[in-house]
């Protein structure tokens, strides 16, 4: 009974083919004395690559005597007879093998034959040809089986395309589509590239605890835990930024972390509890040096991963320098013709009754900067496809931000938006002790509100700045978004390896 007498692609076939392939395995150990399993290395001498790069010239049934000594995984298998064309891929490409038995020996061509499946690691040595329908190939001199696929191929070998297997089982995945590796692998390019820049100004890698007593530096829901030794509850870090100016404080000038953060939120396209950022904190900048740094980092991101210019799910996004830079006030009066400047300090119902008229929803009590934030996120930051800085964020939603000395309402912040997301928050720090103070608690009266997501009180903290922060300029910036806007992969799941999921029933 063969693989392919099952119907494709159901829960009786796999099960069915894992049984088979299991039974198989047993008799190769016990008649043939061979176990796939027991090979401590294979001496991969040349990639699949390398073998196209240089024996593409070969002509219609020409062959090299040059020996390739390769190995991957066999993902199609064509038999016809004495001979079988197979398609071999490893990490990086993919290329036809020729077995054929007068190359081979009567011996080896059987053993391939009887124990050889898709999906089986192998070894492979021969010698480049060109097929007379001038395919590049591999002509099979030995073959060693190092590893058996017990399961089989999803969509016998066509390709995995249901998401929720490719985000559960993301290995299949991998095996199945070349261009889920490949997204990857730019993801590594762009992590790469982030350091590269990032060294080449003087700044220093550094790494933060995740697990801490308090989780400060965003304003997010944190996931709690219980450390049971020093009997107190703990919290996975929502950011790394107050414990990154901690080191400035404490002298080292620059530094930066790429790291894992968690937020106790929901999970959508943008969105999982679990994510990576990279945040850096520069003494004696501002926030202009980092949106300047910030364009540096992006456009050298796009450059690695292929081109300033791309399409995102059908949307043509440039990333040639300069982004646009415009205020959050200038974009919503473009967009409402709301004036914050037009409202004063007891104008706050006024601009409550203006976001009511355009149907946002208003729970009462807003003053007329959570107002100006309300339409933003409303009628202007879905609209932000092209990069832009979006600059002046209002120092009620900017705990941590320097307020800008001509308007004190407003702080010296921007937001980078790519898409209609955000992808990158920065600011001159706040380095007045006291002002920190008076903002912490401000944020505690919301926090005892009901507000879940308020800034924390952190105490120490303070006790930092109170040894004297130089005037920094930090940023973070969301690694995933990013990618994902690079890559054209439309959910941040596409770009997380193994994203959160709910556990099957």
């Amino acid at each position: 009974m063969t693989d392919e007498r099952f119907p494709e692609g159901t829960e009786v076939q796999e099960d069915e083919i894992l049984r088979q392939r299991t039974e198989k395995l047993l008799r190769l150990r016990d008649d043939e004395g061979y176990d796939p399993f027991a090979h401590e290395k294979w001496i991969k001498k040349h990639t699949l690559d390398f073998v196209r790069e240089n024996f593409n010239h070969l002509t219609e049934d020409e062959k090299d005597d040059t020996e390739i000594v390769t190995a991957g995984r066999l993902m199609i298998i064509r038999r016809h007879g004495k001979a079988t064309f197979a398609d071999l891929a490893d990490e990086t490409s993919s290329m036809q093998l020729y077995f054929q038995v007068d190359a081979m020996g009567e011996e080896e061509y059987a053993f391939f034959k009887k124990w050889v499946d898709t999906g089986d690691m192998l070894g492979v040595v021969g010698y480049p040809f060109r097929t007379k329908r001038g395919e590049l190939s591999i002509l099979v001199t030995r073959c060693v089986l190092l590893a058996k696929a017990l399961r089989p191929l999803p969509e016998k070998w066509h390709g995995l395309k249901e998401t929720e297997i490719r985000y559960r089982q993301r290995y299949v995945d991998l095996i199945a589509n070349p261009e889920v590796r490949e997204t990857f692998r730019k993801r590594a390019r762009i992590v790469s590239t982030f350091r590269r820049v990032l060294e080449d100004h003087g700044t220093l890698e550094v790494e933060t605890p995740i697990l801490a007593t308090l989780a400060g530096g965003a304003n997010a829901r944190p996931f709690q835990t219980f450390h049971n030794a020093l009997g107190i509850n703990m919290y996975l870090r929502i950011a790394t930024e107050l414990y990154l100016k901690r080191l400035i404080v404490g002298m080292l000038g620059r530094v930066y972390e790429i790291g894992k953060n968690f937020r106790n939120e929901g999970i959508d396209t943008m969105h999982n509890p679990e994510f990576t950022s990279m945040e850096v904190y520069w003494a004696y900048a501002d926030y202009q040096d980092i949106m300047d740094l910030t364009e540096e980092l992006i456009v050298a991101s796009a450059d690695a991963v292929g081109s300033r210019d791309v399409v995102y799910q059908g949307t043509p996004i440039s990333f040639h320098p300069p982004f646009r830079r415009a205020t959050m006030a200038e974009l919503v009066r473009e967009a409402t013709g709301f004036d914050i400047g037009g409202f004063g300090p007891g104008d706050d119902e006024k601009a409550r009754g203006f976001a009511r008229a355009k149907g946002v929803d208003v729970e009462g009590g807003e003053s007329r900067f959570v107002i100006l934030t309300k339409l933003f996120e409303e009628f202007v930051e879905g609209n932000l496809i092209q990069p832009t800085f979006v600059l002046g964020l209002p120092t009620e939603v900017s705990p941590l931000a320097k307020k800008n000395p001509e308007n004190p309402d407003f702080t010296n912040r921007f937001e980078l938006f790519i898409n209609g997301s955000e992808v990158a928050n920065a600011f001159s720090e706040l380095n007045d002790p006291l002002d920190q103070r008076e903002r912490f608690q401000d944020q505690l009266k919301k926090k005892e509100a009901g507000d879940d997501e308020a800034h924390v009180f952190d105490e120490d903290y303070i006790n930092a700045l109170e040894y004297g922060l130089p005037p920094t300029g930090g940023l973070g910036i969301g690694i995933d978004r990013l990618t994902m806007f690079l890559t054209d992969s439309r959910s941040i799941r596409d770009v997380i390896l193994f994203p959160t999921m709910r556990p099957k029933a």
